[in-house]
C-alpha cells in the first residue's frame, strides 16, 4: 500500500524545507528538533521527492534555490521570513524572534542572501543529504 504525497493542502504540520547537503541547514535543522519538544515542525530536503514536489506547488524554483522554506497553512514563507514564521510555532520565549519582522525585508533578506552566497564556504557541504536517526524519521517527509 502506498501513501498519498504531502503536499501543503494535506497536512496540519508547518514544514521546513532546508538545504540537506548544507552544515547550516542541517545544523539549524537539529537545532531546531532540539527546542521543538511537541514535534509541530516537520522537515524535508530541498533536494527531497517531497521538497521537491512541495517547491513546484508553490512554483518556486526547483535548481538552486538559496533559501530555507517554511510552508503552512497554504502559504510558502522563503528568506529571512521562513526562521522567524518557524519560531511561532515553537515553545518558550523563540516567538519573540518575530519582532524582527519590523526590520524591512530587503535589509533582512539582504542578511540573509548574504549569508546563503557563503554558506558552503564557511560552514562546508556535506557529499549527501543528513540521514535522520529512527527516531526522528517520523518527522521527516
Amino acid at each position: 500500500m502506498t501513501t498519498a504525497p504531502v503536499t501543503a493542502t494535506t497536512t496540519t504540520h508547518p514544514i521546513l524545507l532546508f538545504d540537506g547537503v548544507c552544515n547550516l541547514c542541517n545544523g539549524f535543522v537539529q537545532f531546531v528538533i532540539k527546542i521543538d519538544p511537541e514535534a509541530k515542525l516537520r522537515f524535508a530536503s530541498l533536494q527531497s521527492d517531497a521538497g521537491r514536489a512541495l517547491l513546484k506547488e508553490f512554483d518556486l524554483p526547483v535548481a538552486d534555490l538559496k533559501s530555507v522554506v517554511l510552508i503552512y497553512e497554504g502559504k510558502a514563507y522563503t528568506h529571512s521570513d521562513a526562521p522567524l514564521e518557524a519560531t511561532r510555532h515553537l515553545g518558550g520565549l523563540w516567538p519573540v524572534f518575530r519582532v524582527l519582522k519590523i526590520v524591512p525585508r530587503f535589509i533582512r533578506d539582504g542578511i540573509y542572501n548574504w549569508i546563503a552566497r557563503n554558506r558552503y564556504r564557511w560552514f562546508g557541504k556535506q557529499e549527501s543529504c543528513w540521514m535522520p536517526t529512527p527516531d526522528l524519521q517520523r518527522r521527516f517527509l
